[in-house]
């Protein structure tokens, strides 16, 4: 339970999520965005690729009223740092065309931030507005950047938005000619409007460089794999001892018991370094100038308290995580030095 509940800690995972999975499909959106960052494995393809390192999608929670949208974004964290809010709506087609040549075939579309609550609420305050044609249909994005912040920081001032659309016609306002997706069953819930956050979590901790020892003893059933001692005893001449390098440790997140809310990966390579750090260091060892001193200093036995250097992972790379939070929001989430790359005596 201890090791568990450390492993918690290292993936910020303060409440265990329910299990969605399979019920739940995640947006398609944040499926994309894990692709683009991460190979299948999760592991980061290259650095700069994602704004922040978290990216948090909120569904809409207004079911009936078709031009309201809702999003509770309690979710975020204490300290989380907004960088980029996104306002998604999938426009649908128009399906009675007009024959006529004089027509215009384009509306105004508005997107407004709601100051008040209520069934009529008429304060608003307007963010965005654009020309669409009436007759195409696909998601259009729209920057509440400015909005959405003032809401992390007053959640009460969150009453969510409204859109209106509108085409001047022979002198006459015509209204709502357009509509946008709702969550109406399975059919439209790959459409459903999004509000998605691009943030930075500010709660990277100063030893995640120790995540794959750590995972390597909750992965383990055995005793014999817990950490062992720094200072190891000089080996007879006769053994064979490893030099330092890098071994397999799977991270299954089914035998853990997370795979109902993690949507990707199932589980990943972390890797971890085992082998001996004995003199002389080869190029392969990738050892530090000190870890070579340290070996003279230990086979020359000029100190009985110097242990050899220690073979530990000295290249690591981040982990990014696809899952359900307990809100049942879809968080998209880079994790520095989860990966060892390279082992090294140091």
């Amino acid at each position: 339970a201890a090791a568990l509940q450390r492993l918690r800690e290292v993936f910020d995972i303060e409440e265990l999520p329910p299990d969605v999975l399979p019920r739940k499909k995640p947006p398609q959106i944040m499926v994309d965005l894990f692709n683009k960052v991460a190979d299948a494995n999760g592991i980061t393809r290259a650095p700069g690729l994602l704004e922040g390192d978290v990216v948090r999608s909120f569904e809409d929670r207004v079911d009936v009223e078709q031009y309201r949208f809702y999003f509770d974004i309690s979710a975020m964290e204490k300290g989380e740092q907004m960088l980029k809010a996104e306002f998604r709506v999938f426009k649908l087609k128009r399906t009675h065309v007009s024959r006529r040549p004089d027509v215009k075939h384009f509306c105004k579309v508005e997107v407004y931030e709601l100051l008040e609550s209520g069934s009529k609420p008429q304060k608003k305050h307007l963010i965005a507005s654009r020309l669409l044609s009436l007759y195409t249909e696909g998601w259009e994005v729209f920057n509440v950047t400015q909005t959405v912040s003032k809401w992390v920081g007053n959640s009460s001032s969150n009453h969510g938005f409204l859109i209106t659309t509108t085409r001047v016609f022979n002198n006459r306002v015509e209204h709502n000619l357009v509509k946008f997706a709702k969550s109406q069953g399975a059919v439209q819930e790959s459409r459903n409007a999004l509000l998605v956050l691009f943030t930075n979590s500010n709660k990277r901790r100063n030893d995640a460089s120790r995540v794959p020892r750590e995972t390597q003893i909750i992965e383990s059933s055995s005793a014999g794999m817990s950490r062992r001692p720094r200072a190891a005893a000089l080996p007879s001449a006769n053994s064979q001892v490893a030099a330092c390098h890098r071994r397999e440790l799977y991270v299954d997140f089914r035998a853990i018991g997370w795979s109902g809310w993690i949507i990707y990966p199932s589980g990943y390579n972390a890797f971890y370094c085992r082998g001996s750090c004995l003199f002389p260091l080869g190029e392969s060892l990738n050892a530090t100038n000190h870890a070579t001193v340290q070996s003279i200093v230990h086979t020359l036995k000029l100190s009985q308290d110097v242990s050899t250097p220690c073979c530990v992972p000295d290249e690591l790379k981040s982990l990014n995580l696809l899952y359900f939070d307990d809100k049942e929001n879809v968080v998209l989430k880079n994790y520095k030095d989860m990966v060892a790359t390279r082992c090294g005596c140091h």
